[in-house]
């Protein structure tokens, strides 16, 4: 008989322990924290980068005779 005590006794122990989760998991969703709006990005050009029209005349300039091949499409007929 001593065992069926005890069994009740862990009963009411889930019970109230499943009662207690389920508590937390509702208060946890009634108060979201909030966010903060994540900031502008912004890139910043390296040194070595080349401008658009560095970058025409090159290609301009590399691609005589390749009609059009990869980047240099368009650029032979210019």
């Amino acid at each position: 008989m001593g065992w069926m005590k005890r069994r009740g006794g862990v009963a009411v122990a889930v019970a109230a322990l499943l009662l207690v989760a389920g508590q937390a998991v509702a208060a946890k969703a009634d108060d979201p924290p909030a966010r903060r709006a994540p900031g502008k990005v912004t890139f910043h050009k390296a040194p070595s980068e080349e401008s658009p029209a560095a970058r025409e005349r090159r290609l301009k300039r590399e691609c005589k005779g390749r009609p059009n091949a990869g980047a240099c499409l368009g650029f032979t007929s210019r």
